[in-house]
C-alpha cells in the first residue's frame, strides 16, 4: 500500500523515502505517537483488568475510544490477554463444539508482565532468565471498528508458523508480510492459501521456545521485520492473544493444543496408501485402477473418486450411466478389504427442477443456506453451475447435512468424505448478483489478498450466517464444515470418521486431516511439501500430506519415484492427479521405478504399528507425528533451520532425496549413533552433515539409538497386515539400552483410549535382552505373535539366543554392521516375553 507524503503526515507519522522500495516502510510512527492510556489494574479471577482510553482520534474511521484489557493465567500455564470494546459486543471466535480444555498441572507462572500506561503497552518476560518474549510498546495500539493493530518485538529471528503459505519452515523477516485469508489458489509464493493459522512459534536461545496465538478469524495481515519484530493487523473482531511459555518447543505446541483441542485419532486403515485422480470417469475405470494396483502388488487401502461420480456434478448424487453400479463397486471393494472415499463439495446446485434434487429442496425448507444482505439465498457458481452454500454455524444445517450424508450413505456406503472447495470457493466474485457497496465489502484496509478484494473467489462479505457475517466467519468455513461432516459420519457408522479438508483453521485437527492443495508436479514443490507438512504438525493437524507426484502438470518417472519415497513418510499418503495430465499411478512406470515405489510402500506398511502409536500420542498428549528436528533437538543450533529432513516421533530420521539427478545427499545427523533402518549400519555423528548414498531405489531412514520400533510384516491392505506377525527393530544406545512402545486397538472403534478398550505394551532393552511389558490388555492382540526382531549395535557375536528361556536356533549375526537378527519366533504379543543373547 503506497502512502504519499501528505497522507503520511496527515496521519501524524514520519515520512522518509528510501531508494529501496522493498525495505523499511517510508511512513512510520514517531515515538510520541498518541495511543491509549491505561487506568489502574484491578483484580479479576485468575488475573487483572484495566480500562484503556484514547483521548485523540487516530487516522482510522470509527475508532473505539475505550477498551477493556484482561490479563489472565490459563490452566495451560500461558498468559491470556484480551482487548475488547466494553460498551459493544463485537464478534468473537467460538471454536465448534467448544474446544475441550485439557486439564494441565498447576505450575508457577513462567512469565512476568510489566505495563506501560501512556501510551499503553505490555512487556512479557520469561521469568527464568528475564528474556523479553513480547513487547508491545514498540508501536502504538490501534483499535477501530475494522482495523485492529498490535506490534511486538521478537525474542529471535527464528520464527515458524502463520500458515498457510508457500514458505520454508522458518519465515523470512526481511520486511515481508503474510496474509491469513482462506483462498482457493494453487500453492505459490507470496499468496494467501487455503488455510489460516494465526499462531507462531519462536525458537529462543538455549533450546527455549515460546508461541503466540491470536484467536481471530477476520482477514489478518502479519508484517514481519528484521529487527526482529512483528505487527498483527486484523480487519475486525477483538484482540484475543495467548502467549505460551513452553519452555521447550514441544511444550509450546502442547499448550497451544490445550486451547484449540487435541487431534482426533485416525482409523488405522487411513494410514495406508490412498489413490485418487480427477478423471476416473466410470466405475469400470475406477475398478480397473484398483485391480491393477493389486495385480502389480502395490499395497493400497483406499480407492478414491473425484467429482466424476456425480450426476451433473451435483453432490449427494451419482451418474446413472457412468457410475450406475457405484454401490456394487463399493461393496466389491469392501469384500476385498479396501475402503472407498469420494469428494463432497459444499456448494449445492440451485438449478434442478423443483422436487428433483432433495438436498436443495430440503435445504430451502429448513433455511440452511447462507443469505445475502437482503435475506435471499446467496447464489455463487461452482462446478454444477449456480450454487447455494450451507451455513454450518447453524445447528439446523448440521442436522440437514447429516440427513443428506445418511441418505447418500444408505445407497453408497462410503468410508470417509473428502471436503474440497470449502474456503469456500466460488467462480464468481461474491455472488451471481454481485455484492452491495458497504464497509464490509470495501473495508478501510484490505490486506494483500489474491484478487485484491476479500470477496475474490468467494462469497460476499455482507453475506449473513447464523453466528455473524461472512466477513467475520469466512476463515472458519472449512472448520465448521469439517465439524459437521465428522459428526455426521461418526453418528452414522458408529466408528471413527475419516474426513479430509482443504480449508483449515485452528482446531480442525480434532475433526479432519488436511492436504496441501493443488501442488505442481515439479521438484521445487516436492521440496516445499516438507515444511508445509511440518507447519501443520505445529498447527495441531498431524494427519497431513501433499498430493504425491503432484496434482498439476505432468510428472516424470524420477520425480514420481522420489515423491513416493518421501510420501511414504507423510503422515497422510495419497497420490492424486488432475484430468489433463499423464497418468501417475505406480503401475504405469518402468520396472525399476515400480520396484522402488513398491519398496517404499512396503516399508511404510511395515512401520504402520509405529506410526499408529505416534498418532495415539498425538491424540492423547499433543505430541507431534512428523516432527521438525528443532523440536526434538532444541539446543542444537544446526537443527534450527532444517526443513529438508524431519523425524517421525523422536526415533526415526527421514532424509529424502528431493533434487533431480542426485544419487548422494548430504544429511544432518544430530549427535549420537544413528542406524540405517535398511541394514543396521551405524553412523556415529558429532552433530554433522554426512554424505549418504541415495540411488533411485533408496530413501535414507535412520533409527536413533536408544529406541525400539514396533513393525509388522506388510501386506497389500491393512486388513491383512494387521493380522501378520510383528517384529521389533531395537537400536541400542552406547550403553546397550533401548525403549519403545505399541498402542493397539481394533483400528476404528470410537474412543478406545478414553474407554480403556485397547492394548499398550512397552518394550525395554538392556543387559543383552529385550523384555515386553504389557501395561494394558484387551483382546485386540489375541492371536498375534512376535515373529522376530533385529537388534542394532550388538558389539560381538552372541554365543546363543533364548526366547522365554528356550534356546533359539534361527538367528544370525553380521559382524560388519553389528546386527543380530532373530527369526522364526512365535511369541504371543499379549504375553510377557524375554529374548536374551549371551555375548
Amino acid at each position: 500500500m503506497v502512502v504519499t507524503r501528505r497522507e503520511c503526515e496527515e496521519r501524524g507519522c514520519c515520512y522518509s523515502p528510501l531508494l529501496n522500495a522493498s525495505g523499511p516502510p517510508w511512513c512510520f510512527y514517531p515515538v510520541s505517537y498518541p495511543g491509549y492510556t491505561m487506568g489502574p489494574l484491578t483484580p479479576i479471577p485468575r488475573g487483572q483488568a484495566a480500562t484503556l482510553t484514547r483521548a485523540r482520534p487516530s487516522y482510522l474511521p470509527r475508532d473505539i475510544f475505550t477498551l477493556r484489557l484482561e490479563a489472565t493465567e490459563e490452566p495451560a500455564g500461558c498468559l491470556h490477554l484480551t482487548l475488547r470494546d466494553p460498551s459493544c459486543q463485537r464478534y468473537e471466535v467460538q471454536l465448534p463444539a467448544g474446544a475441550p480444555r485439557v486439564k494441565a498441572d498447576a505450575l508457577d507462572a513462567l512469565y512476568t508482565t510489566q505495563y506501560q500506561s501512556d501510551p499503553f503497552g505490555v512487556v512479557v518476560r520469561r521469568k527464568s532468565n528475564g528474556r523479553v518474549i513480547m513487547n508491545t510498546t514498540v508501536a502504538p495500539l490501534l483499535f477501530a471498528d475494522q482495523y485492529l493493530q498490535l506490534s511486538t518485538s521478537l525474542a529471535s529471528s527464528l520464527v515458524s508458523g502463520l500458515g498457510q503459505h508457500y514458505t520454508s519452515l522458518l519465515l523470512d523477516l526481511n520486511w515481508t508480510s503474510l496474509t491469513l485469508w482462506n483462498r482457493d489458489v494453487a500453492p505459490h509464493a507470496d499468496a494467501n492459501l487455503y488455510g489460516s493459522h494465526p499462531f507462531y512459534l519462536v525458537q529462543e536461545e538455549d533450546g527455549l521456545a515460546h508461541g503466540v496465538f491470536l484467536l481471530n478469524s477476520n482477514a489478518i495481515e502479519v508484517m514481519l521485520q528484521p529487527t526482529p519484530a512483528l505487527t498483527w493487523v486484523s480487519t475486525g473482531g477483538v484482540l484475543d492473544l495467548y502467549v505460551f511459555l513452553g519452555p521447550d518447543p514441544q511444550s509450546v505446541i502442547r499448550q497451544y493444543l490445550q486451547v484449540i483441542g487435541y487431534p482426533m485419532m485416525p482409523p488405522y486403515w487411513s494410514l495406508g496408501f490412498h489413490l485418487c485422480r480427477w478423471g476416473y470417469t466410470t466405475t469400470n475405470t475406477t475398478q480397473q485402477v484398483a485391480h491393477r494396483m493389486h495385480n502389480a502388488k502395490f499395497p493400497m487401502d483406499v480407492q478414491w473418486n473425484d467429482l466424476d461420480y456425480a450426476d451433473k456434478r451435483r453432490v449427494f448424487t451419482f451418474d446413472p450411466v457412468r457410475f450406475g453400479d457405484l454401490p456394487a463397486m463399493v461393496e466389491d471393494f469392501h469384500e476385498r478389504g479396501l475402503k472407498y472415499i469420494l469428494i463432497l463439495d459444499p456448494g449445492i446446485s440451485t438449478t434442478s427442477p423443483p422436487g428433483t434434487y432433495g438436498p436443495f429442496d430440503d435445504g430451502v425448507k429448513r433455511g440452511v443456506f447462507i443469505k445475502n444482505a437482503t435475506g435471499q439465498i446467496l447464489v455463487g457458481k461452482v462446478w454444477p453451475g449456480p450454487t447455494a452454500f450451507p451455513d454450518f454455524t447453524n445447528p439446523e444445517t448440521r442436522l440437514w447435512w447429516e440427513d443428506c450424508i445418511r441418505d447418500f450413505h444408505s445407497k453408497v456406503p462410503v468410508d470417509g468424505l473428502w471436503i474440497d472447495m470449502n474456503e469456500p470457493s466460488s467462480f464468481v466474485q461474491g455472488s451471481l448478483d454481485g455484492c452491495p457497496e458497504t464497509d464490509l465489502e470495501n473495508p478501510p484496509y484490505t490486506p494483500s489478498v489474491v484478487g485484491g478484494r476479500l470477496s475474490s473467489g468467494t462469497l460476499c462479505m455482507s453475506a449473513q450466517q447464523r453466528l455473524s457475517t461472512h466477513y467475520n466467519l469466512h476463515n472458519m468455513y472449512g472448520l465448521t464444515e469439517a465439524y459437521a461432516t465428522h459428526s455426521a459420519l461418526t453418528k452414522l457408522a458408529r466408528k471413527r470418521a475419516f474426513v479430509l479438508s482443504r480449508s483449515s483453521y485452528p482446531g480442525i485437527g480434532r475433526f479432519s486431516g488436511v492436504w496441501t492443495g493443488d501442488v505442481r508436479s515439479d521438484w521445487e514443490q516436492l521440496q516445499y511439501s516438507i515444511p508445509s507438512v511440518l507447519q501443520f504438525s505445529l498447527f495441531g493437524v498431524p494427519l497431513v500430506g501433499a498430493d504425491i507426484c503432484g496434482f498439476e502438470g505432468n510428472t516424470t518417472e524420477e520425480l514420481c519415484v522420489r515423491w513416493m519415497q518421501l510420501g511414504a513418510f507423510y503422515p497422510f499418503m495419497r497420490n492424486h492427479n488432475d484430468r489433463p495430465n499423464a497418468p501417475q499411478e505406480p503401475y504405469v512406470f518402468g520396472e525399476k521405478a515400480q520396484a522402488a515405489m513398491r519398496n517404499a510402500l512396503n516399508l511404510r506398511y511395515s512401520l504402520l504399528p509405529f506410526l499408529y502409536t505416534l498418532f495415539h500420542h498425538a491424540h492423547t498428549s499433543a505430541d507431534t507425528v512428523a516432527r521438525p528436528l528443532f523440536m526434538e533437538f532444541p539446543t542444537d543450533p544446526s537443527c534450527q533451520t532444517i526443513d529438508r529432513q524431519f523425524l517421525w516421533g523422536s526415533s526415526l530420521l527421514i532424509s529424502p532425496t528431493i533434487e533431480q539427478g542426485v544419487e548422494e545427499i548430504a544429511a544432518y545427523l544430530p549427535p549420537g549413533t544413528w542406524y540405517s533402518l535398511h541394514n543396521g549400519q551405524p553412523l556415529y555423528s558429532k552433530g554433522q552433515f554426512l554424505n549418504l548414498p541415495a540411488p533411485l531405489d533408496t530413501i535414507n531412514i535412520h533409527v536413533r539409538e536408544g529406541h525400539i520400533i514396533p513393525q509388522q510384516e506388510p501386506a497389500l491392505t491393512t486388513t491383512v497386515s494387521r493380522r501378520n506377525s510383528f517384529y521389533l527393530t531395537v537400536a541400542l544406545s552406547a550403553g546397550g539400552w533401548a525403549w519403545g512402545d505399541l498402542f493397539w486397538d481394533d483400528g476404528d472403534g470410537l474412543d478406545t483410549f478414553e474407554t480403556g478398550d485397547y492394548c499398550y505394551i512397552i518394550f525395554i532393552a538392556g543387559q543383552s535382552q529385550v523384555v515386553s511389558d504389557p501395561v494394558k490388555l484387551n483382546d485386540a492382540l489375541d492371536g498375534l505373535v512376535l515373529g522376530g526382531l533385529q537388534v542394532f549395535g550388538v558389539p560381538s557375536p552372541p554365543h546363543y539366543v533364548f526366547a522365554n528361556g528356550e534356546k533359539v536356533r534361527d538367528f544370525m549375526y553380521c559382524p560388519d554392521t553389528k546386527v543380530l537378527k532373530v527369526s522364526s519366533l512365535s511369541l504371543p504379543m499379549s504375553d510377557v516375553f524375554t529374548i536374551q543373547w549371551a555375548l
